[in-house]
């Protein structure tokens, strides 16, 4: 017997990554309580602030990345991340890199993305996380 099946007319709608605004944002699509962070108590105070930004930094780019995950034994699968420069005028984003094949440890493989433009798009929208994370403050 053969049976014929209905192709599904569904249209799928394409997530605008954009609506990431801020970490609430981020939360919000992903069913997080943005008022619930990591416990730090027992960490010294001078490493909390660095740690809470990679905990929120780690929610933005779920939610970026929309079930994109960066496969390192897939070395055809381009991974994008934003790098910064720290100069003397200030902080500032230099550029998106693709990386081949290699998992930088001062970022790690979950602080990337599928494309340039999120990179770039991360490096601008979330700077104040990326400051926090990366540079010492008082």
């Amino acid at each position: 017997m053969i049976t014929k099946t209905k192709k599904s007319t569904k249209k799928v709608e394409k997530f605008d990554y954009k609506t990431i605004k801020t970490f609430e944002d981020a939360c919000n699509k992903l069913g997080i309580d943005p008022s619930k962070l990591p416990d730090l108590s027992m960490i010294p105070e001078e490493f909390r602030k660095p740690l809470i930004a990679t905990y929120k930094l780690f929610i933005v780019f779920k939610a970026i990345n929309d079930g994109w995950i960066a496969d390192y034994s897939n070395h055809s699968q381009w991974k994008y991340y934003p790098w910064f420069r720290v100069l003397s005028s200030g902080f500032g984003f230099s550029a998106s890199y693709y990386c081949y094949g290699y998992a930088a440890s001062d970022l790690g493989s979950r602080l990337c993305t599928d494309t340039s433009e999120k990179a770039l798009y991360m490096a601008k929208q979330f700077e104040d996380l990326y400051k926090d994370l990366f540079l010492f403050s008082e």
